[in-house]
């Protein structure tokens, strides 16, 4: 394999990819994340067909109904239902959209912005880095939920006012991040050798430098993932965010907080879905740091 390798030049994307694999599955605590998250990608994608109920659907001969475990449980509900009779487990597997749907939006967001910001900023330098990364300075003096709940507040209490509110407030890492990859890469001989043979600029910071600076910027995609869930619950939570009867998990924490004595259920298990998915893409961009920076790669 070795000989093949070293015969066909540079790595084909096969190669790459394998490569990366081959590092990746070495943290066992990143693979367990990937297969819980890609578990919670098949419940959330299938979800009208996995889901026992509705999620908003009361049924009136079953309020605060505990997990079918314990006494005077039923096994027609099995996590139990909450205080207007809506089942647990089907709003549960619902939320999972919302929350999947929350970070990818968030994450595709804040990386795309960010990186344009990122690219200029480091391509240009001079006045225009000042302005946009003394915005980004702005943005980042304020604690990162309170700015979020400051524009909700502005734009409205909504799911999607939440999560243009998240975007902005994770917007300044993937721009600094951006800057300081292509500042490292702009003196580089590859770089230099571009400029020499007349490559425009769009194509010289999209084509040529960009690529060579997505290992860092992937990691932090990922590990943002779990932050956009942590803070869209935290709105939710709030009220701030995804309003009722949506499924969010978030929002269920605020609709049960008053029973979290009586029904302790209804509290417990969408913080438990919220803890494990946090962890999971928490353990998945670990692994990510490991496989793709070549400091932290085992031999």
């Amino acid at each position: 394999m070795a000989d093949v390798t070293q015969n066909s030049g540079p790595d084909t994307r096969f190669e790459l990819i394998v490569n990366f694999w081959r590092h990746f599955r070495t943290n066992k605590g990143a693979v367990a994340g990937l297969i819980f998250f890609l578990t919670l990608v098949v419940i959330a994608v299938g979800a009208a067909f996995i889901a026992p109920h509705s999620p908003i659907e009361q049924y009136r001969d079953a309020l605060l109904l505990p997990p079918a475990w314990q006494e005077g449980g039923s096994w027609s509900y099995v996590l139990g239902t909450d205080a207007v009779g809506r089942d647990l487990l089907s709003r549960l597997i619902y939320g999972s959209q919302f929350s999947l749907f929350i970070g990818v939006v968030v994450v595709s967001v804040a990386l795309v912005v960010g990186v344009c910001l990122g690219l200029v900023a480091g391509t240009f330098g001079g006045w225009v880095d000042t302005i946009i990364m003394r915005i980004m300075d702005i943005i980042l003096a304020f604690p990162s939920l309170l700015l979020a709940l400051v524009l909700v507040a502005i734009l409205g209490p909504s799911l999607l006012n939440a999560m243009i509110a998240i975007a902005i407030v994770q917007q300044p890492y993937y721009v600094r991040l951006t800057r300081a990859s292509v500042m490292s890469e702009m003196s580089r001989e590859y770089v230099m050798a571009a400029r020499v043979s007349g490559v425009g600029t769009l194509r010289l910071m999209f084509v040529t430098v960009l690529p060579n600076c997505m290992a860092p910027l992937i990691v932090q995609a990922a590990l943002s993932f779990s932050t956009a869930i942590l803070d869209a619950a935290a709105l939710g939570f709030l009220g701030m965010g995804a309003q009722p009867p949506q499924p969010e998990w978030g929002t269920m924490l605020a609709e049960s907080r008053e029973f979290i004595l009586r029904a302790p259920w209804v509290v417990t298990f969408p913080g438990i879905a919220i803890l494990t998915i946090v962890l999971a893409i928490n353990l998945i961009g670990d692994g990510l740091r490991d496989a793709l920076d070549p400091k932290l790669k085992r031999s």
